[in-house]
């Protein structure tokens, strides 16, 4: 059994009629989706650095997993103040920690517009590639549309230049080869992208009598993460696997994570188990659960409630203010 998850203030952002909570409701997202997210960003060395520095995923990934499901989570599918508070309140952590990247030996502030700009985009474009491969397929034209409309909305609770965000899939393509000459694949980024592939991730902790399944479980993940990265990544991290394995986890995986999104008390009962501080979070939009206000918010009204600045306005004054 679950435990009760509580009553949301309000939709959120986005709300059920959304691609948004389309996409990231289904179990892809909250399986393969963000592990994959986690492993893409470990090619930027200044996030490898910043992640290295806290030594949290290498002492705790997964508990560093869920704090990110936790985090990620009520941004797109959370109600309106705890994504404008969670939101504010990493700006603000952000904005007192800092260092050199001991690789390259560049400076970085984890709030720069461009590292966060990383996160954002890889989070985005993996969820969605994950949803499409081992969900229900492709979106269509019109939801495509919608869904990037969305992710820049969402890029509004970091300090993004909402300039730089794509606006399409080719955009998205665009970035990618824009900042692959930047990306690094260190000592640091190997071991850290596998320690994301072998603890990071639902299988970690699964309740109850399901933990007998986890090895076959965590096993069936890590493949799949693999299987949604494209050749140069594998062999950059020294991970084989072939087009066979990709094939047969595909197989696996789709009415796997099929049943689990007929089924929301499913999810929800391994959420509590693998993530429970996400749990609080995701609960009430994978199950469903009505708010006290339903209907959506902007996320600047969402700040303003807060009574904060939005993030990329504390960072441009952050940076006027060093000057």
């Amino acid at each position: 059994m679950t435990r009760n998850a509580p009553q949301p203030l309000d939709h959120g952002i986005f709300g059920p009629g959304s691609v948004t909570w389309k996409v990231y409701r289904y179990p892809t997202s909250m399986t393969v989706g963000f592990a994959r997210t986690a492993l893409v960003e470990m090619f930027d060395p200044l996030v490898v650095a910043s992640v290295a520095g806290t030594g949290s995923l290498r002492q705790r990934a997964a508990d560093r997993y869920d704090r990110t499901l936790e985090y990620a989570g009520a941004l797109v599918l959370g109600d309106s103040a705890t994504a404008a508070r969670m939101a504010d309140a990493l700006v603000r952590i952000h904005a007192r920690v800092g260092g050199t990247d001991p690789v390259t030996g560049a400076a970085y502030d984890p709030n720069d517009p461009a590292g966060q700009l990383w996160i954002h985009l890889t989070q985005w474009q993996s969820v969605l590639h994950v949803y499409e491969r081992f969900g229900p397929g492709p979106l269509s034209e019109e939801e495509e549309r919608q869904y990037w409309a969305e992710c820049l909305v969402a890029a509004g609770f970091q300090t993004i230049d909402p300039d730089d965000v794509p606006r399409d899939r080719s955009q998205m393509r665009a970035y990618y080869e824009r900042v692959r000459p930047d990306l690094v694949v260190s000592e640091v980024a190997v071991e850290h992208a596998r320690l994301v592939l072998d603890g990071a991730h639902l299988a970690s902790r699964l309740p109850g009598r399901w933990r007998v399944l986890g090895p076959v479980v965590h096993s069936l993940l890590r493949r799949a993460t693999v299987a949604t990265l494209p050749r140069w990544m594998r062999g950059a991290i020294g991970t084989r696997q072939g087009p066979v394995v990709d094939a047969l986890v595909t197989a696996l995986l789709r009415p796997a994570l099929a049943f689990a999104a007929r089924r929301p008390q499913v999810l929800a009962r391994v959420l509590e188990a693998a993530a429970p501080r996400a749990y609080p979070v995701l609960a009430p939009a994978v199950l469903g659960i009505e708010p006290e206000r339903p209907g959506t918010v902007t996320v600047e009204e969402a700040f303003a409630r807060l009574g904060r600045p939005l993030p990329r306005e504390q960072h441009l004054a952050a940076v006027r203010q060093a000057s």
